[in-house]
């Protein structure tokens, strides 16, 4: 599966934020070499012991479809996930989010994971980088998109606000 920008950013973030972060993971492998899902970021942080499922859509599909898209994809994680942490002891309960372009305040949750509009993550991320300089304390150059944003929300107090 290629991966979208939005599942890239969601993956640099978690691991420049201490996660083990697994990408595009297929799970649940059948007889006949198909699997059974696909899920898009999982991530694990042995410190604060929090563990998360991220799925991230552009996609213009209705909110009846992506409610049974997402609610199957979080019932295959909930089975397979722990496994893909093999070895390290992970929670049983997990947070579940789905980021979404175009999405709207009136839909908070979907196949039951929260709604995450990705002009609020991208806003998130901005803001807790705006205050770190890549002068003296650089997002490290294995976060390419983050490094950008980083430069963007540092410089933005020269940025015409009407850009």
């Amino acid at each position: 599966m290629q991966n979208n920008f939005l599942e890239e950013l969601v993956a640099e973030w978690l691991e420049y934020n201490g996660y083990i972060v697994k990408r595009n993971e297929r799970v649940g492998r059948r007889a006949r070499g198909s699997y059974e899902g696909e899920l898009d970021v999982v991530a694990f942080n042995p410190v604060t012991n929090h563990l998360t499922h991220v799925e991230a859509e552009g996609a213009a599909a209705s909110w009846k479809e992506r409610e049974c898209k997402f609610r199957r994809k979080f019932e295959v994680g909930d089975r397979y996930i722990k496994a893909l942490f093999e070895g390290l002891t992970v929670p049983d309960k997990m947070e579940k989010k789905v980021i979404l372009y175009g999405s709207n305040k009136n839909h908070r949750t979907i196949g039951g994971g929260q709604v995450v509009p990705a002009q609020d993550y991208l806003l998130e991320i901005l803001r807790e980088l705006k205050n770190t300089s890549f002068m003296s304390r650089v997002v490290p150059e294995k976060y390419p998109i983050l490094r950008v944003m980083q430069m963007v929300a540092y410089y933005w107090k020269y940025f015409n606000k009407e850009l």
